[in-house]
């Protein structure tokens, strides 16, 4: 079984664009809303995948990922997702050893800004960059899932901090 081990945390302040080496758009759609798995289809530029993720909170889940043609997930994209898709531009920011993921999500979603680094064990060690937030790994509703279907505009308390 393949497995994701990975921690998300908000991002403080905009010190990490100095930084990020490489950048990729992102329209994500889903295609279920169960409590086991969410299904999604991605495109990433010009290429596009299908995923299943478990649906486990946390920092270690079962994570499946294929490649599908860009035209096929588009068509899906636009056709077959329950909601709009959420958007987002990810940066790749090397530090210390590991590289993070930065998300600043686009439309409904904005202006949240999230941090992912993938480890290869959920006991692994990382330096923490200083423009590193609070934690949210264990937070459901930070997930591109659950942003799908309760967009963070949506959010009472959406001051991210």
């Amino acid at each position: 079984m393949a497995t994701e081990i990975e921690r998300k945390f908000l991002v403080a302040g905009d010190a990490w664009r100095n930084a990020a080496h490489a950048n990729q758009s992102f329209a994500q759609g889903y295609f279920n809303d169960s409590g086991r798995a969410s299904v999604r289809v991605r495109i990433e530029g010009e290429a596009a995948n299908l995923n299943i993720k478990a649906a486990v909170i946390g920092s270690a889940r079962a994570e499946y990922e294929y490649d599908i043609p860009l035209a096929e997930a588009r068509e899906m994209l636009d056709g077959l997702c329950l909601t709009e898709p959420v958007e987002k531009t990810r940066y790749w920011v090397a530090h210390e050893g590991h590289t993070w993921e930065i998300d600043v999500f686009e439309g409904a979603n904005a202006p949240l800004i999230v941090a992912e680094i993938e480890l290869g064990d959920a006991n692994e060690t990382f330096a923490r960059p200083d423009w590193l937030g609070r934690e949210i790994t264990d937070e459901a509703r930070y997930y591109n899932h659950a942003l799908a279907f309760h967009p963070y505009r949506d959010w009472a308390d959406n001051t991210a901090g």
